[in-house]
């Protein structure tokens, strides 16, 4: 029985429709789970976010020492329950995600996932603030290029600095959408994110900071200077960016992540 039609028995013995609300395309191509699995070792701990079916939980259950599985969808969850009730090496957790607490499940873990697509910043955003260093991930192949481009690149956006301040990123391999049960919209890339060992950039206010950028990509067709000036007064920014030789009509998509640093440093009181 190969991959496909191990997923489409599971689906038939326990009546399954994939729920679109909570994203859920179950991947099915050996080639590309094999990938996302790639670098795990029987000394790790991984962290899996929506294991759906538990397809790619199997694989990493062979190869780690132990495999906590974050599961929001609760019939999911006792599908793969009772799927894997003979694995000494698995720990299922019926929780959202966004609501757990992941350093303090294992603060040496990996985290290995296929993401559920419609959560996937926010869950990068969360995972980037713990001690978690090591984050291989299947997303949304435009998402990831996003993530993996450099700060002023075309495909740049504000989740292009976020990642770029934390850590280092890039793709290591495309998985077509014929790949899923269902088929999804769009293609898919793995992602692999090493955290640095300390932020890119140093920076007096992080929330500051990441403010600036957020409203610069909200309000891209604008320059800095005017799409900041919710931000700080007009005319102070007009003395800092001169200061900083960034010329006043420029756009905030062309900034460095290190210009950035320097405005959110100067403006910090």
């Amino acid at each position: 029985m190969n991959l496909l039609q191990e997923n489409k028995y599971i689906m038939d013995k326990y009546d399954v429709h994939p729920n679109k609300r909570l994203g859920q395309n179950f991947l099915f191509d050996e080639n590309a789970l094999n990938q996302i699995a790639e670098n795990v070792t029987k000394e790790d701990t991984i962290i899996e976010i929506g294991p759906g079916l538990g397809t790619l939980t199997a694989i990493l259950a062979e190869k780690a020492k132990k495999v906590i599985a974050i599961e929001l969808d609760p019939k999911m969850y006792n599908i793969i329950k009772e799927r894997f009730i003979a694995y000494n090496n698995i720990e299922i957790i019926n929780e959202d995600v966004l609501k757990v607490d992941i350093s303090k499940l294992a603060p040496k873990a990996k985290v290995v996932a296929n993401l559920p697509y419609y959560i996937t910043t926010s869950i990068i955003t969360n995972l980037l603030k713990t001690d978690i260093q090591d984050i291989t991930i299947l997303i949304q192949k435009e998402v990831a290029q996003r993530i993996c481009a450099m700060p002023g690149d075309k495909e740049a956006g504000a989740i292009t600095y976020f990642v770029n301040y934390y850590a280092d990123a890039h793709i290591i391999g495309n998985v077509s959408k014929e790949s899923f049960i269902p088929n999804p919209e769009v293609e898919s890339s793995i992602v692999n994110i090493q955290k640095l060992d300390k932020p890119r950039v140093q920076v007096k206010d992080e929330k500051l900071f990441f403010e600036i950028i957020k409203t610069n990509f909200t309000k891209r067709r604008k320059t800095i200077l005017n799409s900041l000036s919710t931000i700080a007064n007009k005319n102070e920014l007009e003395q800092i960016l001169t200061k900083l030789g960034i010329s006043l009509n420029e756009r905030g998509e062309n900034l460095s992540l290190e210009q950035y640093a320097e405005i959110a440093n100067a403006l910090s009181r």
